[in-house]
């Protein structure tokens, strides 16, 4: 069958089981949308209102289980502005393909509008996105397109974003007759030695102690809960998630201890402090996930397995499929007794989680911990959180207890402002349910007018603004860091709610002044069948429950207070 180039793309990703392709429209990616048109219906183009929202719509849509997700943006600006959104999937390791437009090849190096060839001094794309990615190509011709998708899907599944970057004349250039497109099949590799490794470090410490496990987002992208729940149960273990990885662990069962990391919870530090050995399961353990814990782990044994070795020394298994090695571990362990079984306490009623104590705020509106609880005590179960980065983002990891088969994503790897928007509206089209976004003001200022695509489509994505007219957690390190002496981080005061009210008539907009209105207001938003919006006003003084914040608020308080007693060398 004779098809033209972005005809056969289309059909590719169709195949791939993709049904939507996120993106921006422009005279160098139009022949694509073209083709998309003029298809069986199988993809729907999704238009987005910036290139960095469809990235992450395409982030958010692979990372909830849709498999690949794919984004198109045409040349020149278009594609820059999708290099952000590329970095956040590339450093969380989440299966994205990138169709970028440039313009036809006879026009490269000789002056062409948004040429980014890299020939005659023009930007080289394919240098700038090769830095964003796990293969990135520009193809040169219809008879190589089959062989650099192939690599290019190969490489995303491999875990982070693959781009290729499309002349306009190749786009529209016929095939002739191509069979269908059919990715390279999966192989699961085994590594043996690694996980027998990490198979002798947790026998040996499940004969001397109690083990502790961290979990991170692999287990999610490998849906691979179940068998960590089976291996948790058969080690008797103590269990604690990274701050990206708030769903793949239920927190009402027993041996629950909480978030790992500077937003985490007490128990976790205690739990991995008192056991032989502390096995992280799919995460790198980075910084915001093992702040604080640095202490414990270097008086601790630590084990890993996941698709990358973690940053504290370790031994470590590699797993790009942790459902296989975390269920052999699980079955190895179900069938056989520690030596000193009798001797390890039995786990015990699941305890309420420690909260960190913040200072009390007196400023205008309603406070974090009180806005999270309300809203978590208010959702349904199934609900989907994505919690943007900042004081809100760090209020939610801490206090928002998650509802079972619901998926909660923040994105840590590169803490862009603003990716909650766009990836819960991914995530809505991957799974047609309700999901939450929750993100301040900030965040919203930047990409916020996602909210239209949410409308143009009727998807059920509830956006929660905390409105504290700041950005927040900067204005928050003025403070602690820089004597409060100026603020560059304080907004002119906006009302969000009638604004958005005014902008989008029949829109649900709500702005609750008090914690029953806030409850009423969700309970309204998850029965409607499309979009709502609530903005919450808050105080942009108050300290969220973030460990490096309270550590340096409490140093100060010693310095400043004559009768606290100071310890000298």
């Amino acid at each position: 069958m004779s098809v033209t180039a972005v005809g056969y793309l289309v059909r590719a990703v169709a195949d791939l089981g993709v049904r939507h392709v996120f993106g921006v429209d422009g005279a160098n990616i139009e022949d694509l949308y073209d083709a998309i048109f003029e298809g069986s219906g199988a993809v729907t183009g999704v238009v987005a209102k910036h290139e960095f929202s469809a990235a992450t719509m395409a982030d958010g849509y692979a990372r909830v289980g849709a498999g690949l997700g794919v984004v198109a943006a045409t040349s020149g600006g278009g594609a820059m502005n999708l290099v952000a959104g590329l970095a956040e999937s590339f450093t969380s390791r989440i299966p994205v393909l990138a169709l970028v437009g440039q313009p036809p090849t006879d026009m490269e190096g000789v002056g062409a509008f948004q040429d980014s060839s890299g020939k005659a001094g023009s930007i080289d794309a394919a240098q700038l996105f090769a830095q964003v990615s796990r293969y990135c190509a520009r193809v040169e011709s219809v008879t190589e397109l089959p062989e650099q998708l192939a690599r290019a899907v190969e490489a995303a599944r491999g875990g982070g974003p693959a781009v290729l970057l499309l002349p306009k004349d190749v786009q529209r250039a016929p095939m002739g007759s191509v069979p269908p497109f059919r990715p390279r099949p999966t192989v699961h590799v085994r590594y043996e030695i690694g996980l027998g490794r990490v198979w002798e470090a947790l026998r040996t410490a499940r004969n001397t102690g109690k083990i502790s496990v961290i979990a991170g987002h692999q287990v999610a992208s490998d849906d691979a809960r179940a068998e960590l729940r089976r291996l948790v149960a058969a080690l008797d273990a103590a269990v604690g998630v990274a701050p990206d990885a708030k769903d793949v662990y239920p927190a009402d069962q027993p041996g629950f201890c909480g978030v790992a990391g500077i937003m985490g919870h007490p128990e976790l530090l205690d739990a991995v402090r008192g056991s032989a050995l502390c096995l992280l399961v799919g995460t790198r353990l980075p910084v915001t996930a093992r702040g604080g814990l640095e202490a414990a782990l270097s008086g601790t044994a630590v084990a890993s397995i996941g698709a990358e070795p973690p940053y504290p020394d370790a031994v470590h298994a590699t797993s790009a499929d942790l459902r296989v090695e975390l269920a052999e571990l699980a079955t190895e362990f179900e069938n056989s007794a520690p030596e000193n079984s009798a001797e390890l306490p039995p786990d015990g009623l699941v305890q309420p989680l420690s909260v960190l104590e913040v200072p009390e705020s007196a400023g205008p509106g309603l406070r974090y911990r009180q806005i999270v609880e309300t809203i978590g005590a208010t959702i349904e179960p199934g609900t989907d959180v994505f919690a943007d980065a900042g004081n809100t983002g760090a209020s939610v990891v801490h206090h928002l207890q998650v509802r079972r088969d619901g998926r909660f994503v923040v994105a840590l790897g590169m803490g862009g402002m603003g990716y909650a928007f766009g990836a819960g509206i991914g995530c809505a089209f991957a799974r047609a349910r309700r999901t939450l976004v929750i993100a301040g003001d900030g965040a919203f200022f930047m990409h916020g007018m996602e909210i239209h695509t949410a409308i143009q489509y009727r998807l059920p994505v509830t956006f929660v603004i905390f409105n504290n007219n700041a950005h927040a957690m900067c204005v928050t390190r003025e403070q602690l860091y820089y004597g409060d002496r100026y603020s560059f981080n304080r907004f002119q005061p906006s009302d969000l709610g009638a604004g958005i009210a005014a902008m989008f008539p029949g829109l649900p907009a709500f702005s609750p002044r008090d914690l029953a209105e806030l409850a009423d207001a969700v309970r309204v938003c998850v029965k409607t069948p499309g979009p709502s919006f609530i903005s919450i006003d808050c105080d942009p003084d108050e300290i969220p429950p973030f460990h490096p914040f309270l550590s340096a608020l409490s140093a100060q308080t010693v310095q400043s207070d004559p009768s606290v007693p100071r310890r000298h060398s």
